[in-house]
């Protein structure tokens, strides 16, 4: 793909809406796969939380919390409980995705690939793509990722006789409790066109060095991006 047709792709608009000023994809098909759509107005003389669209008095909806995944430019009217909601994926967008936009490096093993490749993943720019980049190059488009499952090591709080793993939907973080930590990441994709899936794994390096926490935290910030995923295609 061409820069210039890459950047018509990635253009965005400045839009109001009842609920505010959002700064929106010029083409929706080409929006962040964690985004929220807005809910529908509705007209009411209480006032509405611009997350979920439930009407409140002003005592119960009188946060002005930002909510980036609806791409509001400015903090917008939420009820307490999409509140806390907001406040705690504004940690994601603040952290997490700038680490899994700077990359770690990895051992890949894409689809039935005999030996894994060193390579450096990140997420592109416009959080639609895994650039899985080494002597090869591939790109794995984010919302076509049907399954993932942390891999880890140690024992999870409370529990000593067994290896912890954790999986999508519905897993606990992979930093909860316990002597935790995550080794590396197995997800299934489809294809466009393709019948079945492809399993792509990540498997961190063994050494204690900086490169080795870079790629744990890299795995921990997708485990929490696979989440914010899920819940899209949940809405």
């Amino acid at each position: 793909m061409s820069s210039e047709v890459a950047a018509r792709r990635d253009a965005k608009k400045l839009v109001r809406s009842p609920s505010g000023l959002r700064m929106v994809p010029e083409h929706r098909a080409f929006g962040s796969p964690f985004g929220l759509e807005e809910p529908q107005w509705v007209p009411d003389k209480e006032h509405h939380c611009r997350r979920c669209g439930k009407c409140f008095c002003d005592k119960c909806c009188g946060q002005k919390v930002p909510l980036r995944r609806m791409c509001f430019v400015d903090p917008v009217r939420q009820c307490a409980e999409c509140a806390l909601v907001s406040h705690k994926e504004a940690e994601f967008y603040d952290k997490q995705l700038k680490v899994l936009l700077s990359g770690a490096t990895f051992l890949v093993t894409l689809g039935d690939a005999e030996k894994p490749e060193t390579m450096v993943c990140r997420l592109s720019g416009n959080q639609r793509y895994l650039l899985l980049e080494g002597d090869s190059r591939h790109e794995i488009e984010i919302a076509r990722i049907s399954a993932v499952q942390v891999l880890t090591e140690g024992f999870p709080a409370g529990e000593k006789d067994s290896p912890a793993y954790s999986s999508l939907p519905g897993s606990q973080p992979v930093s909860e409790g316990g002597n935790v930590r995550p080794t590396g990441m197995s997800l299934q994709c489809t294809a466009p066109g393709a019948e079945g899936t492809t399993q792509l794994k990540l498997t961190a390096g063994e050494d204690a060095s900086a490169s080795r926490r870079q790629s744990t935290a890299w795995l921990a910030a997708m485990h929490k991006a696979t989440k914010l995923l899920y819940e899209s295609r949940d809405q």
